[in-house]
């Protein structure tokens, strides 16, 4: 009886430690290496096994879509704060500020969101085009450009959108115009406008989210981004933990290990901003930049207004 009894408690300290070690899930816009090296660095600190599914925000939505029945995912990083918003709404996620957000300025938090790190979207440049190097988007027009010019799809990109909503309300849709009369693409995502610039087929994107075209130049890749004086955008990747996680404490830790100086030095290695304004980085900075305001909700309320007259100028 007694040997029982002790198998008994062994069994139930066995159960214990297990549900304590239990694995999260983690769903994750890019860039993948990112990931890998965070889930890598919280197992190692907490001993909790992190299941990782990259891919890009769309993929990602779709598939939470199709598991709503029983759904996984512990925590969600987006490469959109739109996401943010929608889930809120939804009220689905849980409220949490980790101790390591105080030095992430307040525009990149709320109760139930945190930035990982932050994109902005420049100008980028193949400087072995034969065409000069541009200083503003307004450049892209000009005949140097003529044909040699891709766009992300503000359809299938959230930051390229934006960029668009807020240059249009700045400006109208006159660089559009101009852009469209010279020849410009629309190219699909981002990678798609991307490829023909880095192959030399084309010489510039208009929008190009810069942590990638940094990342290739640094590897000595024939690219260079232009962050111009007028204004760009910038595109917050938030952190969200999701109410039917039933690994919420583990999941808060993984927040926390991300916005950890180790966390966020990985965040910086891969060219993106770190969220937390006291870590330095390779590359430039919000500070550094001119950011254009985006009133999210405005903007998103009239997105298909907007994609239309887009469409029209392009002739989709």
């Amino acid at each position: 009886m007694r040997a029982f009894s002790l198998a008994l408690a062994l069994g139930a300290s066995l159960l214990a430690t297990s549900a304590a070690l239990a694995d999260i899930t983690v769903y994750s816009a890019g860039p993948g290496g990112l990931i890998d090296k965070l889930a890598a660095g919280y197992t190692a600190k907490t001993g909790v096994k992190v299941n990782v599914f990259q891919a890009t925000t769309g993929k990602i939505m779709a598939r939470i879509e199709s598991e709503a029945a029983n759904p996984v995912v512990d925590v969600l990083i987006s490469a959109s704060w739109d996401t943010a918003t929608d889930f809120a709404r939804r009220g689905w996620l849980v409220a949490y500020t980790s101790p390591n957000a105080e030095k992430v300025p307040a525009f990149l938090k709320n109760d139930t969101a945190v930035a990982q790190g932050i994109s902005a979207l420049g100008i980028a440049w193949n400087p072995a085009s034969g065409t000069p190097k541009p200083a503003e988007w307004a450049d892209l027009t000009k005949p140097e450009y003529k044909d040699l010019v891709t766009i992300p799809d503000p359809a299938q990109s959230g930051a390229s959108f934006e960029l668009t909503a807020a240059l249009q309300a700045k400006d109208g849709w006159e660089l559009f115009k101009g852009l469209a009369a010279n020849g410009a693409i629309v190219a699909g995502a981002n990678a798609e406008a991307l490829n023909p610039v880095m192959q030399g087929a084309k010489a510039a994107v208009f929008g190009a989210v810069d942590y990638i075209s940094l990342a290739a130049k640094a590897k000595g890749e024939s690219i260079d981004v232009i962050f111009p004086a007028s204004g760009t955008v910038i595109a917050p990747r938030p952190m969200m933990i999701l109410n039917w996680s039933k690994q919420q404490d583990d999941a808060k830790k993984f927040i926390d290990y991300v916005l950890s100086d180790e966390g966020q030095k990985a965040v910086a290695a891969t060219y993106l901003m770190p969220a937390r304004a006291d870590v330095k980085a390779n590359r430039p900075l919000i500070s550094e930049l001119k950011i254009l305001p985006v009133d999210a909700a405005a903007v998103y309320g009239k997105r298909d207004a907007t994609l239309a007259e887009f469409g029209k100028v392009f002739g989709k």
